[in-house]
């Protein structure tokens, strides 16, 4: 299966302030790398791309949650 939906379905058994949590760490560290890539190239810049995917997959399964869809 590809990454993304791994990454969906270990999202589905979280609650609600586990995925917040998690936002909120993985923002923390899209900064950092956003940091460091300001001051020197990333070896990798397409990680702050699947980096950023990520979070807004994050934040639609924890809008899910809320709505109770």
């Amino acid at each position: 299966m590809s990454k993304k939906v791994d990454f969906q379905k270990s999202l589905t058994g979280l609650s609600e302030a586990e995925l917040i949590a998690k936002i909120q760490e993985d923002e923390l560290r899209m900064k950092k790398l956003s940091f460091a890539h300001a001051i020197a190239p990333l070896e990798n810049p397409q990680s702050i791309r699947s980096l950023r995917r990520d979070i807004a997959r994050l934040k639609t399964q924890l809008r899910k949650t809320q709505i109770g869809a």
